[in-house]
Formats: C-alpha cells, structure tokens, sequence
C-alpha cells in the first residue's frame, strides 16, 4: 500500500528545496555580495538540520542537471548555462560527503549517467564533471567513503590503513588586519579546535559509516548506546577495522561492494554484542553528530616570508618522523618473527596507501658547505607535478598520491599576493636543488580577498580603491562565479568582523568558518597565474649592481623627480607647454618584442615625455590567446599616454636619471636608483632539466622542447581555467 503522506511530504521538500536551489542560481548575478555567499550558507544549514533532505535535494540536483544537458545542442556556451552547472556539482559532491543517510542506488545510478554526459561538455565543465564523477564512483562502490577520508585527513586521526593527514594554515597580511581584526578573526577560525574530540569523532564516523551502508538495518541508537559503554580502547579498535575494510573496498572497486556490506555487517553486530547488559532506551543524537567537523585551524600573522617554508617543513618533518618511527615498530616486531624480510615485502605490497620511509630527514635542512645532486627521478618528478597542473589534466584524487596535503589559505589584497608569489618561487628554487617538502607534502594554496577598507568608513572613492588593490580577486571572480558568489563575497563580511561585539558568543556567526571549510574541500581546481620576472640593474654609489625579482600582477616604475609634474597633470596645461619641452624630450628607451603572431622585435628609441610605466598582467583567461602584459607609459603630455601588448620588455632610463619600482602595489617592495629594468615569463626553476652525456657537455632534455616552463602561481578555485 502506497504511503500517500510520506509521498505528499516527499514533494512539498522536493519542491522547497528547488525553489531554494533556484534562488541560489539566481543569486549569482545578484550585485549584493553578502546575499550570494548567505544563500549557499542557508542551504547547507538546511541539510544540517534536517539530514533526510540530503536524498531530496540529490534528487533536485540531478533533475536540473538534466534540464541542462537537453540544451547542449542548443548552445553550450551560453553564459547562464555554464556558469550554473558547476555549482549545482558542487552542491551534489557536498550534499554526497555530509550526507548520513543510504542513497538509493537506483539514484546513484541516475547520478552516475548523468555525470557521464556531462564529459562532453567544453573546459572547464567536464573537469568539474569528471572530478565529480569518480568522488561519486567511489561512493556508490563504498558508501561512507568520501567522508570517512575526509574526516581521517582533516582530524589526523592515526591509523595504520589510511596515513593521508592534512594541516590548514591561514596567513594574513598585517598590512591588512589592524589588532581588532586579527584578534576577531584568530577567535573565529580557532574556535573549530574546542570541537575536536577524539573518541567522539571515532564514534560518529563508525556510526555514519555503518549507517551509509546499511541502511534501516544499521540499528544506529543500539549501535550508539553500544559504542558509548566502551572503552576508548574497544572503540579505536573498531575503528581501525572499518577503516581497513573500507580501503580494502575500495582497492577492489565495484568487485568488492558486496565484501564490503558482509563485513560492515559483521563489526555492527560484534559492537552490539560486546555490551552485554541491556540499556534504557535514550536519545544519543548528540554522539551521532550529522554536521561534518571543522578541522583544525591555525592562524598566524605573515610578518616573514620565511615563515611559509617554516611551516610547511615543521609539518612535514613531524608528520613524517611519526612515520617512520610507526614502521620502525612494524619491522622491529616482524623481525622478531621471520627476520623481518618475507613478512615486510608482503605487508608492504598488501598496505599499498603505507607511506615511503624517508630517513634523516632533519640533515636536508642542516647541511653547510656541502654539494649534494638532484637525482634525475627528483627533477622528472617536479616536471610531472607541472604536467598535472597544465591546462586540459584532469585533477588527480587525493589518494592516489602518496603524501601529506597542506592547505594554506592568504588573506589580504593584491600585496599579500606579492609576498606569495616570492615564497613560492624561492620554495620553487630551493625544490630543484634537493627535494624536500614536495617529494612528501602536496601544496594546495587559497586565497581569500580582503581590504583595509572599512565598509562603515569607506569614502565615495572607496569603491576605486578597493578595484585597484583587489584586482586580482576580480579576476578570479570573472573567470570563476561560483568563487565570486561565495569568496569574493566574504570581502565585506570580514572587515565587518572588525566592529563585532566579543561578548558575542562565536558559535552563533560560524558564516566564515563554514565558508572557508567549503572552500577548502570543493575548491580543488587551480588558476594558474602566470608570474614574471623583473630583472633590475641599479646604481648606487657609483656600484652597479642586479637585482632579479618576480611579481604577479603589477608593476609600477616612476621618475622622481618628475613625480610632482605627473601630479600636476590636471592643471593648466597653458603655463606648462613651455617646460614640458624644455624637462621632458627622450628620457628613456623602450625594447620589447610585440605580442603578434610574427613575434618581431621593437626597438623604440625614445619614449617622449614619459614620467611613469605602468605594467600589468593580463591572463589568457581574460583575454583569449596567450598571456601578455599590459604596458602603458604615462606622459606629462595625455597625446604621448600610450599602451602595448607584450612579454619581453626592456626599459632604461636616459641622462644618468633613475627609476623608482614598486612591486605589486606593495610599499614594502620598492626599489629606488634603478637604471634597467628587464621584463619577462618567470620560468620555473623546477623545469630546467638538462642531461650530462660528457664532462663539460650538458644538453636539454628533448622533453623541454614540449612543456610550457613558465612558472604559475595556481590559485585553487572552485572551477579553474584553461590557461
């Protein structure tokens, strides 16, 4: 008999939860930015708190899914078209990971064609798609799977069967966050750490787990009394087991699904029958939490550029010194039995996700005056790194690389950036010559908008102000919506934390902590910006010398002592004719090679009257073809203002004059008495890749011929771009 009450019900959610997912879409184009980003929050919170709309809402997500697809022979790239069907992926991936009710596998399979159809599609859809696509394979093979990983990764809980472990880090800019801001924030992010809880965590994820494969056969309140009357002790080694036929599952694929329920069959009810005496029927909601715990967070001002490096190598050093002392133990104990040789081998080929040991790992930091070689396997490995992350690969699922993940997280405006863009090249410098961070540790970096600007204390010209240094943040906004909807939108919530009362309780405005944590776990998709290299000749003291810098975004060189005519430049131009011609004349010299498809030289002698150069970065991305810089030399005079498309650029000043450089609008970057300036691709120190077949004889690898060696910042984003 047909439940006409469970069916009515089933609707009326099914059609909320559409008009909530049509409000979404729409929102994106919507000029309020806190509005955008409180739409997606709304929504999870609805799921949150009520878990059995999860199946619904999948239900909506496929349905407009396949709404889309019927349009592809009409026109693909039609803006609303493309810029909708990749948040409705992400919405399906994060309602899929939080999701602690089974899935009919009737819908998993409608899921699963969709998805395939959806590979048709141009980049960056199918990327998404596809990323998607095997997130959710490998749910339907192994439901539970996507959040027992994410949960093992983000809390570090240490088992022997999934080593993969992850570290959040947040860098600000003090330029940016003035003492009440960092304090506000620093309480924000940090308060996701009085939520861990060990032993809770281990017994919500055997729970969620048990409960996603089983379904109404998971007696969840007896299999919460049950876990509850354990020890901690009993409750880890449980805990271990559904992770260990988890991964075994998952090494086989579809063949071992039915494996998989016959054993999650058994550890349900050997957790029944291990507490004898009968318990009074209470509510033990609380242990079972359905909301996906916040990982750890921590937050720390970037007074140093060093302290990057510093960070990740600590994390590295101490994750992987655990390592080894855990397989330390293992051979010892296998020694014991066998000599430790047979036994070793066998356990190694059976763990497959076992980390590689890697010893003395301290020494690769400590050495002085010592010449140590890359090996040939070390390069190769920073080439297919670079392969990975070029235009059209598919991104790689996080267990499949053997290695620990940090996510690093900047806050601020184009300046912080800037400093980026030098740590990681000079981390970039230092990998070529001996790997050590990321042989073991994957880099994902993130970056999140924010200005000095108050909201309550903006001025008229604020609006310009805030365009000017948040430049590269609408770009990442242009390029990506669903990033400007929910990142981009955080700008003015954040200075707004400034103003926030701290008697507040933190755990009523969760907006921030909840946002990022959603960008960190679906924002798995670079932009890579390409980075230039300036090379600077400057003269003090009568001594040359050459500084070589990069940047990402902007560069600004001025004439000092012709500044103050530049500032005057809106005046009477009547009074000014007269000494403009007498200053001015060829104060410097222009060389570039122009952006067309001869690719010819230019040789300008003189750029007449020229008092400033402005250059800056256009991506692919924007503008279509390749990427090129955009060069405009200001004059006195607006008829000499004039603007070039190039790469390779060559500056030098005239009549023993200097320039004054700024790097990426940053103060802290400025350079003064520079006689050159040298513009170009920044190449990647990782790519330089040369073989010895004599002494003496070095020659290229053939493989550089075929491979781009411009280095990329890669900006993770929730769709990424072809560049």
């Amino acid at each position: 008999m047909v439940d006409v009450t469970a069916d009515g019900a089933l609707a009326a959610m099914e059609t909320s939860l559409h008009k909530d997912l049509q409000a979404l879409l729409k929102g994106m184009n919507s000029r309020s930015g806190s509005l955008k980003g409180m739409l997606r929050w709304n929504l999870e919170k609805k799921i949150k708190t009520d878990p059995s709309c999860s199946v619904s809402l999948i239900t909506v997500l496929v349905k407009e899914l396949e709404k889309k697809l019927k349009r592809v022979g009409q026109n693909i790239h039609e803006r609303p078209f493309s810029m909708h069907i990749i948040p409705m992926l992400h919405t399906l991936y994060y309602t899929a990971l939080q999701s602690g009710f089974m899935i009919p596998t009737s819908l998993y399979k409608r899921v699963y064609k969709c998805l395939t159809n959806l590979l048709i599609l141009p980049l960056p859809l199918s990327a998404v798609a596809l990323s998607t696509l095997k997130s959710i394979k490998m749910e339907m093979t192994t439901p539970g799977s996507l959040y027992q990983r994410r949960i093992i990764a983000e809390q570090n809980l240490r088992n022997k069967h999934f080593t993969l472990q992850e570290k959040v880090f947040v860098l600000a800019d003090p330029a940016v966050f003035s003492a009440p801001l960092e304090a506000t924030v620093r309480a924000y992010l940090e308060v996701s750490s009085s939520f861990r809880d060990t032993p809770t965590i281990e017994k919500n994820l055997i729970i969620h787990v048990l409960q996603k494969g089983l379904g109404t056969a998971c007696q969840s309140s007896r299999l919460a009394q049950a876990l509850e009357a354990l020890g901690d002790q009993m409750v880890a080694k449980h805990f271990d087991r559904v992770v260990l036929v988890m991964e075994q599952s998952i090494r086989h694929g579809a063949a071992g699904s039915a494996a998989y329920m016959n054993r999650l069959q058994h550890i349900h009810g050997d957790i029944l029958t291990a507490v004898k005496d009968e318990r009074t029927e209470e509510d033990y909601g609380s242990v079972c939490s359905r909301a996906v715990p916040f990982p750890e967070i921590k937050f720390h001002l970037w007074e140093n550029e060093d302290d990057l490096w510093n960070l990740l190598a600590n994390f590295t050093l101490r994750s992987h010194s655990s390592v080894d002392e855990e397989e330390r133990e293992k051979r010892d104990s296998f020694q014991s039995e066998d000599s430790g040789i047979e036994t070793y081998l066998k356990q190694s080929d059976f763990d497959d996700t076992e980390q590689p040991l890697v010893r003395k790992y301290g020494s690769a930091f400590s050495r002085r005056n010592a010449f140590k070689s890359t090996k040939s396997a070390d390069k190769l490995s920073l080439m297919k790194e670079k392969i990975d992350t070029s235009p059209g690969s598919a991104p790689v699922l996080k267990e499949d690389r053997r290695c620990h993940t940090a996510r690093v997280v900047i806050m601020g405006d184009d300046r912080v950036l800037g400093r980026l863009t030098r740590a990681y090249h000079s981390m970039r410098e230092r990998e070529s010559k001996c790997r050590v961070l990321t042989k073991k540790l994957n880099l994902q970096l993130y970056y999140i908008p924010v200005m000095d600007v108050e909201p309550l204390l903006s001025s008229p010209d604020s609006s310009c102000q805030e365009e000017g240094r948040l430049s590269l943040a609408s770009l990442l906004g242009r390029v990506d919506p669903w990033y400007n909807s929910n990142i981009n939108s955080l700008r003015t919530e954040i200075s707004k934390l400034a103003h926030t009362n701290q008697n507040e309780p933190l755990e009523q405005n969760l907006l921030l902590l909840d946002t990022l944590c959603y960008y960190l776990r679906c924002g798995t998709h670079p932009v890579n910006l390409p980075l230039y290299s300036a090379k600077m000749t400057r003269s003090s003291c009568d001594v040359k010398s050459v500084v070589e810098e990069v940047f990402v975004s902007h560069l600004e060189a001025d004439i000092p002592e012709f500044r103050h005519l530049k500032e005057k430049k809106k005046g009477p131009s009547a009074s000014r004719k007269k000494s403009r011609v007498v200053v001015f004349g060829a104060v410097i010299t222009v060389k570039y090679i122009k952006t067309s498809l001869s690719k010819r030289e230019v040789v300008k002698g003189e750029a007449p009257m020229t008092c400033g150069v402005v250059v800056t970065s256009e991506p692919a991305a924007v503008t279509p073809g390749q990427d090129c810089l955009t060069v405009s030399f200001d004059s006195v005079n607006p008829e000499f203002s004039t603007k070039i498309q190039t790469q390779n650029i060559s500056i030098k000043t005239m009549e023993h004059r200097t320039l004054s450089v700024c790097l990426d609008k940053d103060s802290r970057r400025i350079y003064t008495d520079v006689q050159r300036i040298e513009i170009s691709p920044c190449l990647d120190p990782g790519c330089n890749i040369r073989s010895r077949f004599s002494i003496g004889d070095e020659r290229e690898l053939p493989l550089n011929k075929y491979l781009d060696k411009v280095l990329s910042l890669p900006i993770n984003t929730f769709t990424g771009v072809t560049l």
